[in-house]
This record gives structure tokens, C-alpha cells and sequence, in this order.
């Protein structure tokens, strides 16, 4: 009957200590010595490493996917992902980019609408069509409106024949018309990615077509 009253004793310090108990050799009435019972908060200890941070985890992953991979998926091109857009949005594309998300690979394109609002788009990369569509009505990009209208105006280049023109570079996986990098004139930036996985940046000039810088990313990072 002790020997109960002291184990429960040891037990309600175990729980009050957090679950965790240093092994306490019990003596039995006849004078015998009981082997401790560490079982229930070793058992807690070693569940809790093996599913805790000992426990190897599963990365997410990467919305942007690897761009090789998403290259090899599709059979879309980014002229073909803009041409499609056009079709349901009347306007001007200015951004193209293929991604990776929980549909599927997938164009996300952008269009300045003929009606004046931002249109984005999903376009599938197996098949030229329109999986999805709404008006952004979170602002005006980076650039406003007004500077991404008139820089259209002033273009002799579309984003197809800019997407064209880097595809000499390997398979376009983006393009859109930017401007920071290089000065107060917004330029058409393409990425494309080769067969061996090498990224290759690509600059083309809405004015006249020129490529007018163009680097390769061999060591796969990214800024």
C-alpha cells in the first residue's frame, strides 16, 4: 500500500514537472528495490525527437518549379500563351511568364486591356486556352499605366517578336517589359532556359529589336 503512495507521488511530480521524470528506484514492502519505470517519459522523449525537429522534413514546393523542368512540360510558347490572351482581352501584352503552381505548369499573362484595367491571365501550357481570368485591381503595376502605354506606342516590337528573338538564347520561360535595371526606358527582359538547365537573361529593345544584353546564369542561382 506505501510502495503505491509513493508511486503515485512520483508520478503526479512527473506530470507536474512537464512529463519528464529522473528514474527514482522504489523499495517494496518486503525490502526488495523495484527497477524504476522511465518507459512513459522516454517513450514521450523519443517520440518527441523522432517527430520533432530531428525528424526530416518535406520542403515545399517552389511556385516557381524548376525552370528546365517547366520548359520540358510545355508545348505552349510564349508567343502562342500571348496570342491566346489576346484573343479573350483585347489589348497589349506586357508580361508572360511560365510557372508551376498547383494546376500544373501554366502561362501567367498579363494584358493592358483596351478598357484601360490590368487583365491577368492563366493560359495553358499544353493547350492554348484561357483557364482563368480577372481584372488586378490592386494598382497599375510597377510603372503605371500611362509610362506602360506610352512605351508601348513607341514600340515597333511586340512581346511575340521579342519572345522570337530571344528564343535564339534557348526556350523563353518569361518576358516582360521592364525598366529599373536599365533607366527611365522600359526594354523586354526574356529568361530562357537551355537543355543542359543553364539560364539566360536577354534584353531585347522595343524600338528597333536589338538585343542589347544577354548573359547566361550557368551557376543556376538565383539574385
Amino acid at each position: 500500500m506505501k510502495r503505491n503512495v509513493v508511486i503515485a507521488t512520483v508520478a503526479a511530480a512527473a506530470l507536474i514537472a512537464g512529463g519528464t521524470a529522473t528514474a527514482v528506484a522504489i523499495g517494496n514492502e518486503d525490502g526488495t528495490t523495484a527497477a524504476p519505470d522511465t518507459s512513459s517519459a522516454q517513450g514521450q522523449q523519443a517520440g518527441g525527437a523522432e517527430n520533432g525537429r530531428n525528424q526530416p522534413q518535406d520542403d515545399d514546393h517552389d511556385g516557381d518549379g524548376n525552370d528546365a523542368r517547366d520548359a520540358r512540360a510545355a508545348t505552349v510558347t510564349a508567343q502562342q500563351a500571348a496570342a491566346a490572351a489576346l484573343k479573350a482581352v483585347p489589348g497589349s501584352v506586357t508580361e508572360v511568364d511560365l510557372d508551376d503552381d498547383a494546376s500544373g505548369v501554366a502561362w501567367e499573362v498579363s494584358v493592358l486591356g483596351k478598357d484601360g484595367r490590368w487583365h491577368d491571365l492563366t493560359i495553358g501550357a499544353d493547350r492554348a486556352e484561357v483557364r482563368h481570368q480577372h481584372v488586378d485591381r490592386d494598382g497599375d503595376g510597377d510603372f503605371g499605366k500611362q509610362k506602360v502605354r506610352s512605351a508601348l506606342n513607341d514600340a515597333s516590337v511586340d512581346i511575340a517578336q521579342a519572345a522570337r528573338k530571344a528564343a535564339a538564347h534557348g526556350t523563353v520561360v518569361s518576358v516582360e517589359l521592364d525598366g529599373p535595371d536599365h533607366g527611365k526606358k522600359l526594354v523586354w527582359e526574356a529568361e530562357t532556359v537551355t537543355k543542359d538547365g543553364a539560364e539566360h537573361h536577354v534584353t531585347v529593345d522595343p524600338a528597333g529589336g536589338a538585343v542589347s544584353q544577354a548573359h547566361s546564369d550557368d551557376d543556376g542561382d538565383d539574385d
